[in-house]
């Protein structure tokens, strides 16, 4: 994947991933993986706002031998459980302080990718079906207390999931194509709380089209002569944009959020924050103003939150400057 679009999809993997002010305690961190989740099928019925399938359609301007490849990534949630060795061995507790570093039980993510590559355009009018099988796992980090003596472990685990993407390229006449990416969550539900379901959600769920010998139609600002095809195109859950430089058309990204055509990330930002609607700025100001204590916990909630911390704590005075804000363009308005 070309970098812009790679930037892109980060941004929109991560999207809400973790809210200032990182911290496990503030309210907004409460409630997450909020986007482009697709769910466990007995966890949606009924469900609307939990939907257990997600589709992407677009168009493609190409010869029949034009090679299609596909990317469809989500985050899975995974539990870390920190524990306690005591006198019975371990127990599960809420935090762990050991050689003066605290530890707490919560949620990150890991990515999942599911990736298809030099699929001809003319031999998918039949869907290809590709499987999403991870299975449970877990993994296990010792604690150790200031003598070196093994006090305590964080335990990260992860439920299965099971699932298909399908693709498929309808011919609407010769050198045009309908292409669809659809995802669905097939992963046995035995019942729960939501926040049960998300373990076996596939969050944040995206997918990136990619064709370099041929070329992708704007949905958002089609030409005139396929106003009608783009127009009939079905998206449930997803947003195709085109993706890269400006008036590059080999790349799409169908992403769970709403995007214009060619979106970019501003060359001046440190990083990647979580939030696409804020200004890096201001989230950079407000990270630098957090307490001692409240930067610990910022620390101590998430790797990706430290990660944060640390970046922004190291931008220099001109990194700093260069967020104040930059003019790109003026367009003159006639009345």
């Amino acid at each position: 994947m070309a970098d812009a679009a790679r930037q892109i999809a980060d941004a929109v993997l991560y999207e809400g991933y973790l809210l200032w002010p990182y911290r496990r305690s503030a309210l907004k961190n409460r409630q997450r993986w909020t986007f482009g989740g697709v769910y466990p099928r007995g966890h949606s019925d009924g469900r609307a706002d939990d939907p257990w399938e997600m589709r992407a359609q677009c168009l493609l301007e190409g010869p029949d031998d034009a090679p299609l490849g596909v990317s469809v990534r989500f985050l899975h949630v995974v539990r870390r459980q920190v524990r306690r060795l005591g006198p019975d061995g371990f127990e599960d507790v809420d935090e762990l302080t050991l050689a003066g570093e605290r530890h707490l039980s919560w949620e990150e993510a890991v990515e999942r990718e599911v990736v298809a590559d030099g699929l001809p355009l003319g031999e998918l009018g039949e869907a290809l079906a590709l499987p999403v099988e991870i299975a449970q796992g877990h993994e296990h980090e010792e604690l150790r207390d200031a003598a070196g003596e093994l006090a305590g472990a964080i335990v990260r685990s992860w439920r299965p999931l099971e699932g298909t993407v399908d693709i498929r390229a309808e011919r609407l006449r010769a050198g045009l194509f309908r292409i669809e990416v659809r995802v669905a969550n097939d992963t046995p539900w035995p019942g729960g709380s939501r926040e049960q379901a998300l373990e076996r959600t596939f969050c944040s769920t995206h997918a990136v089209l990619r064709a370099h010998a041929a070329q992708f139609v704007s949905l958002t600002d089609p030409p005139e002569d396929l106003r009608a095809e783009t127009a009939a195109c079905r998206n449930e859950g997803s947003w195709p944009v085109l993706v890269g430089e400006l008036g590059d058309r080999h790349t799409v990204l169908a992403a769970p959020i709403i995007l214009e055509d060619h979106p970019r990330i501003a060359p001046e930002s440190p990083g990647d924050l979580f939030d696409g609607g804020e200004i890096d700025q201001l989230l950079t100001l407000n990270i630098l103003s957090l307490t001692d204590e409240e930067k610990a916990e910022m620390r101590q909630s998430d790797p990706r939150a430290r990660e944060i911390l640390e970046r922004t704590e190291a931008l220099s005075e001109g990194e700093l400057m260069s967020l104040h804000g930059t003019m790109r363009e003026f367009r003159q308005v006639r009345g």
